[in-house]
């Protein structure tokens, strides 16, 4: 049923020309797009391909967080390794985090060829991820009269929705909407498609296109979006700051929800203040974890970081004498032909072949293949360690 809903009923869209927050806004968009070019390029190639992959952990870990749905990424780790629980709860969790890893690595992989913000993209992210998970997540039930209702991957939804307070537009109207949506964000310029990055975001709740698995659509299309305009190299995440900062995060999306105020408030039905303020908060987040990562990986701290832990394992005789060698080569240079290693140890290529293969063992080293360079990589059983606040120790009950 479509009950014909004015496209105009979710504008504004876009903060106007004329909003009173508008330089400031315009202002972190500059520092947001700078911050993240300058992070980027401080790290070698190789660094920022290990830092990806555990950034992929962590982004999936507090996207499903702010879900209620808590895998650590130590259990995402085993899950990638197809090492899952034998609780069936757990499990299905796990291949849920599974399936969230999968999709934004398609997504950092440039698998994506069309503008996030696209109808086609928004349905293709829905699709990669639902068609992952277990039977048992793709189940809703309507808290008034308790029917279940199966998810269809990629398939918008049929029937009306109640998302918090908001009672979503009529469900033959989405395509309508979303055609509107991808007409106004699809074809920005930087600083504007960095700030419709933000407006995106709510606006795509605001739809509420399928069933279930809007949060995790809208979060992975963020990230898709500033992937598109920034280049980040997936080296950094507002998932982790999202969920740090959950009641304020929601608290915003509810009040983008209000109507306007005042003839103050913008023209469109939707409250603009409250759009700007989701904006500020959005890229204030975006720029809040840049710095913690940028601090993290800060190369002095991170080599005596890795160095420790390295003696402690050669010590206790998990690891050969001089493998901290090669980790600090990795570090700084971010990749090293297996050539160069028994040069860097100072031995024979019998002893360096030892070396390496007990770093890949620990799962701190790791190469596309026997003959490829080697390169650095961040288990996520090693965070507490190597990358500290990265994201909860887990819990030894």
């Amino acid at each position: 049923m479509d009950r014909n809903e004015s496209i105009g009923l979710m504008e504004p869209l876009r903060l106007a020309e004329s909003a009173l927050q508008r330089p400031a806004l315009t202002d972190l968009a500059f520092e947001l797009a700078a911050r993240s070019a300058g992070f980027r390029r401080s790290l070698p190639e190789g660094l920022r391909i290990a830092l990806a992959d555990l950034v992929r952990a962590m982004n999936c870990y507090y996207s499903n967080l702010i879900e209620g749905h808590n895998t650590h990424p130590v259990d995402i780790e085993h899950a990638l390794r197809e090492d899952y629980n034998k609780d069936p709860h757990k499990r299905d969790l796990q291949l849920e985090a599974r399936a969230h890893i999968n999709v934004q690595k398609w997504i950092d992989s440039g698998g994506l060829k069309c503008p996030a913000t696209s109808g086609v993209a928004i349905q293709d992210i829905h699709r990669r991820f639902c068609e992952q998970l277990p039977e048992s997540l793709l189940w809703v039930e309507n808290p008034e009269t308790g029917e279940r209702l199966k998810v269809v991957p990629g398939e918008l939804r049929t029937r009306d929705v109640k998302a918090g307070a908001l009672i979503s537009i009529s469900p033959g109207a989405v395509p309508r909407f979303l055609r509107k949506f991808e007409e106004v964000y699809s074809n920005l310029g930087k600083t504007e498609a960095i700030l419709g990055a933000a407006a995106a975001h709510h606006r795509l709740l605001w739809i509420h296109p399928f069933l279930d698995g809007n949060g995790r659509v809208a979060r992975l299309m963020s990230h898709a979006a500033l992937l598109q305009t920034l280049d980040t190299g997936g080296i950094w995440s507002a998932a982790r700051g999202l969920a740090r900062r959950v009641a304020d995060y929601k608290s915003h999306l509810a009040h983008c929800d209000l109507p306007r105020r005042n003839d103050l408030d913008g023209r469109g039905p939707l409250s603009q203040e409250s759009l700007a303020d989701f904006t500020r908060f959005f890229l204030e987040v975006c720029l809040d974890q840049i710095q913690f990562m940028e601090e993290l990986v800060q190369p002095d701290r991170l080599r005596i970081r890795i160095l420790l832990w390295a003696e402690e394992q050669i010590q206790l005789g998990l690891l050969p004498p001089r493998s901290g060698n090669i980790l600090e080569a990795l570090l700084y240079r971010g990749a090293l032909p297996r050539a160069d290693a028994a040069h860097l140890v100072m031995t024979g290529e019998r002893q360096a072949r030892r070396i390496v293969a007990a770093l890949v063992d620990h799962g701190v080293v790791t190469s596309e293949g026997p003959r490829t360079p080697l390169r650095l990589s961040f288990p996520a059983s090693l965070a507490p360690r190597w990358m500290p606040g990265l994201f909860p120790e887990q819990s030894r009950a």
